[in-house]
């Protein structure tokens, strides 16, 4: 009899344990390809634990985590000072790794266009209607563009992707600037919106002279045109690992709560549209079980993950910043 009731208390304790350790986060759709697959191997390596991560944009990320309802969201944006006063937990930024968002499209007879960033902006602002534009045929020289309307796609949610989008139009267009600006959730002049990085990947592959913008990976794995983008130092330039590793390496210092922008950023071959992602972590938890997972996850993401990174075209993140990721994960109480 005490051999049984020793036997069901031990089941009892793993059972509670193993209920310690469910994690649940949502957020981006930026970075969900890398996050898929860490949360899957890191539960794989640890019995008992899972990780339920919900890609639903950064806007609803940042919604659920300051409310309290996930132990982690997830933004490519780095909330403001007035969200993290309004939280209803005190949160930090940890980066993970950095991304690329490029201008994919669907033109007839047309695989490589290049585009400034001014021209990008007039595309969204309603301004450049027809694939034949002059100033199109102007940054595409001997590029045969059909006459055709464009469709110009955009995300129908609160977005981290088009937070990036529209942080660079607003670096390299005053009208951009002053009218929509940047933000997830920008009031957009023309255009039909997607779900997602997966939805507006869909609509472009489905709507012929269509033009969106996506993280890297969701162009490659969609086998959709994306083009090249004059940077800063005037070079044309298409999406890379490099290129947005060189971007990171314009910053002089990191700032010590990580939130910063690297859009537009000065280097000879540094892609303009790259950007830091970030998990969103509560300074403290109630369950402390299941914090240490928490903890040993994200280190275990500095450590291990990274090298992973490059597989799925994000760039992983520089050493030095690694360092001070780490040392602030072991801060976490």
């Amino acid at each position: 009899m005490k051999k049984t009731l020793f036997v069901i208390g031990l089941f009892a304790f793993a059972l509670g344990y193993a209920q310690a350790q469910k994690l649940t986060g949502a957020g981006a759709t930026f970075p969900y390809p890398i996050y898929s697959k860490w949360f899957s191997e890191y539960s794989a390596a640890h019995p008992g634990v899972e990780v339920n991560y919900q890609s639903i944009g950064s806007g609803g990320g940042i919604r659920q985590v300051t409310s309290g309802v996930v132990d982690f969201g997830a933004s490519d944006m780095p909330m403001t000072d007035a969200m993290l006063a309004s939280s209803k937990v005190k949160l930090i930024h940890i980066p993970t790794v950095l991304g690329a968002v490029v201008p994919v499209f669907n033109v007839p007879g047309a695989e490589n266009l290049r585009f400034s960033g001014e021209l990008l902006a007039d595309i969204y602002l309603g301004k450049i209607t027809n694939w034949d534009d002059a100033r199109i045929a102007g940054d595409n020289p001997g590029v045969k563009l059909p006459d055709q309307k464009i469709i110009v796609v955009h995300r129908s949610d609160g977005s981290g992707t088009s937070f990036i989008f529209t942080d660079y139009l607003s670096k390299v267009s005053k009208t951009w600037a002053t009218g929509p600006g940047s933000g997830t959730s920008p009031s957009w002049p023309v255009g039909v919106g997607g779900k997602g990085n997966e939805g507006v990947a869909g609509l472009v592959r489905q709507l012929p002279g269509a033009i969106g913008y996506v993280e890297l990976i969701y162009a490659l794995q969609n086998h959709i045109s994306f083009g090249a983008i004059r940077n800063a130092a005037g070079t044309w330039v298409t999406a890379s690992i490099p290129g947005v590793t060189e971007a990171a390496a314009s910053l002089k210092s990191m700032p010590a709560d990580f939130r910063v922008s690297i859009t537009n950023a000065p280097g000879k071959n540094a892609y303009p549209i790259s950007s830091f992602t970030y998990l969103l972590i509560p300074v403290q938890g109630n369950d402390p079980a299941r914090r240490r997972v928490l903890k040993d996850m994200l280190s275990w993401i500095v450590k291990s993950g990274e090298s992973e990174v490059s597989a799925l075209s994000y760039a992983p993140l520089p050493s030095n910043v690694a360092e001070k990721v780490l040392s602030k994960i072991y801060s976490l109480q």
